[in-house]
């Protein structure tokens, strides 16, 4: 694959996502431990935006926060979201070793101690640090049950309802050993403006809970109704850049 180039011909060698091949990941020993804070009564809504539904949270202090790992500094909450696709064959954006899982989770943080918005952070390659987690086909997952108990009330594009109280602690894995790059976002405009961190270890997801994702519609009340079914970006090529990994690589076990 060539160099991706935006419309105005510009390169953009850090696009996002990426198949990453744990052969060829870099065990780097400088990166730290994560630190993640998550207070459960920052949480404020959920709001169908179309291509998917975004939890949101109060982005006006440090309540809650992400730093560590490959981070300078801390990077505060701002929302979450999933991307999934037609079937339980296929949904996560990162690829690993060639395997695609049936959906992935996106945490997203902005740079609040460098700058003065989500706006402006976006604009910087340090400006934003996505904690990615993958889902695999398994139990039930009650966490995710609550947030799917309140999606008939967002059924369409931009309907949103309260959602408080909700612990996103609770939805990240034991082991949060993690692969890190530098990439973009993987919805447009594509800035790359992203430090990755996907956690090595996969969270659980039933089929049946999976199905209900796919029962959003990216209409609005006024238009036919269409289904979100597909909403992952395609890989893009990883150019120069080294994936590291916070301990030795480990046989991959989708």
């Amino acid at each position: 694959m060539g160099v991706s180039t935006s419309r105005n011909g510009q390169c953009r060698p850090r696009q996002s996502p990426i198949n990453i091949y744990t052969r060829k990941v870099r065990h780097d020993s400088s990166l730290r431990p994560l630190y993640i804070y998550y207070d459960p009564n920052s949480t404020r809504r959920l709001v169908n935006v179309g291509h998917c539904f975004n939890v949101e949270f109060e982005d006006t202090n440090d309540k809650s926060v992400i730093s560590g790992g490959p981070l300078t500094g801390y990077y505060r909450l701002r929302q979450f979201h999933f991307h999934w696709g037609s079937s339980d064959g296929d949904g996560s954006e990162h690829v690993i070793d060639g395997h695609q899982y049936p959906a992935e989770l996106h945490i997203v943080h902005w740079n609040a101690q460098k700058y003065p918005s989500f706006d402006e952070a976006v604009k910087h390659p340090d400006g934003l640090a996505v904690l990615g987690v993958l889902l695999k086909i398994g139990e039930v997952n009650p966490v995710i049950q609550n947030i799917i108990d309140n999606l008939d009330q967002v059924k369409t594009k931009n309907k949103e309802c309260p959602f408080t109280k909700f612990d996103l602690s609770s939805l990240l894995p034991n082991d949060q050993n993690y692969w890190t790059y530098q990439g973009s976002l993987t919805t447009s405009p594509y800035l790359e403006c992203v430090t990755w961190i996907i956690l090595h270890e996969a969270i659980s997801i039933s089929s049946e809970q999976l199905n209900h994702f796919r029962g959003l519609l990216c209409s609005s009340d006024s238009e036919d109704p269409t289904f979100i079914l597909e909403n992952h970006r395609p890989l893009q090529p990883l150019e120069a850049r080294i994936v590291r990994s916070s301990c030795k690589n480990k046989t991959h076990k989708p």
